[in-house]
C-alpha cells in the first residue's frame, strides 16, 4: 500500500531463554488494513502483537525501529488511547470482584477497577455505558467479573479495550474460550468495529474466527513472517500445509473460512 503506515516495526528481534521467539521481523500496518496473523504454536504471533503495543521490547539494535502514527515515543497511558488490546493475559487481570462497569470505566484511567483517587466524570461514565451496551452486557454491568462466563468476560474485555475509542484494535486469541454461538457473536462485534472504521489486527488459531472485513493475512513460523498478502491468496491449502507440516484442507462459505487436517 502507498502512503505512510500508521504502525511500522522494522527488524524486531526478541530472545527468551537463549532462543529467538521473534527473529528480525518487520511489519507495517496501514489505516483500514484489517489483518489476521496465523501460524503454529510458538510462531511468535503473540510476541509480535506485544511488540506492537509495547508490552515487549525487542533487542536494542541499531536496525530496530518502531513508529506509531509517526511518533517513536509513546507513554503507556497514551498508547491505550490509540491501541485497544485484548488477550488471554488481560482476561486473567480483569477476573476480579470489580463489576463489569468498573472494569470498563477504569480503562479510561489506565487502571483495573476504581479506587479512592479516581473520580469519573459524567462524560467518562457515558463512554463506559456506551461501550458496555455495544457488546450487549448492559444487563450484567453490576455483576462482578469473576462471576461471569468465559464469553461474558471476553465481551467485558472487548468493551474495556474499546472504551477509549482507539483507532486500532489488537485481538490476540481473544475468543479462545468461547463456544460456537459465542464465537459467532464475537465475530459480529468485531465486524461492527471494523465497519465503524477501526483497523483490526487479530491473532488466531482458527480460520473460522477471521472476520469478512479482514483483507490481509500474515503467516508466521519459527519467529519469522513466512507469508504476507491478500486473504484469498494466503489461505491456500498448499501454503498452509507446508507451514503446519501436515496436509491442511480449507473450506470457504461466503466470506468465512474453516480449516482442518
Amino acid at each position: 500500500m502507498s502512503g505512510t503506515p500508521l504502525l511500522s516495526i522494522a527488524h524486531a528481534s526478541v530472545r527468551r531463554g537463549g532462543k529467538y521467539i521473534l527473529d528480525d521481523v518487520s511489519f507495517d500496518l496501514y489505516e483500514g488494513q484489517n489483518t489476521a496473523i496465523i501460524g503454529p504454536n510458538g510462531a511468535g504471533k503473540s510476541t509480535l502483537v506485544n511488540v506492537m503495543c509495547r508490552e515487549v521490547h525487542p533487542l536494542a539494535r541499531v536496525e530496530y525501529s518502531y513508529s506509531l502514527f509517526g511518533s517513536t515515543r509513546w507513554p503507556v497511558a497514551r498508547l491505550r488511547l490509540v491501541l485497544g488490546h485484548v488477550s488471554q493475559a488481560e482476561t486473567m487481570l480483569i477476573d476480579t470482584t470489580y463489576t463489569v462497569y468498573e472494569i470498563v470505566l477504569s480503562a479510561l484511567y489506565s487502571a483495573i477497577g476504581l479506587d479512592f483517587h479516581i473520580t469519573p466524570t459524567d462524560e467518562d461514565r457515558r463512554k463506559a455505558l456506551e461501550a458496555i451496551a455495544k457488546v450487549g452486557l448492559t444487563h450484567l454491568m453490576d455483576k462482578p467479573v469473576n462471576t461471569l462466563s468465559s464469553g461474558e468476560k471476553a465481551k467485558t474485555l472487548i468493551a474495556r479495550s474499546a472504551v477509549n475509542d482507539p483507532p486500532v484494535m489488537l485481538l490476540d486469541e481473544a475468543s479462545n474460550a468461547l463456544d460456537f454461538p459465542s464465537r459467532a457473536e464475537f465475530r459480529r462485534t468485531v465486524s461492527s468495529y471494523a465497519r465503524e472504521g477501526k483497523t483490526i489486527v487479530m491473532v488466531t488459531h482458527e480460520l473460522a474466527e477471521i472476520i469478512e472485513e479482514v483483507s490481509r493475512v500474515v503467516v508466521m513460523k519459527g519467529g519469522r513472517i513466512v507469508a504476507d498478502g491478500p486473504k484469498e491468496e494466503i489461505l491456500d491449502e498448499d501454503l498452509l500445509s507446508e507451514v503446519y507440516g501436515q496436509r491442511v484442507y480449507i473450506d470457504r462459505r461466503g466470506g468465512l473460512y474453516t480449516a482442518w487436517c
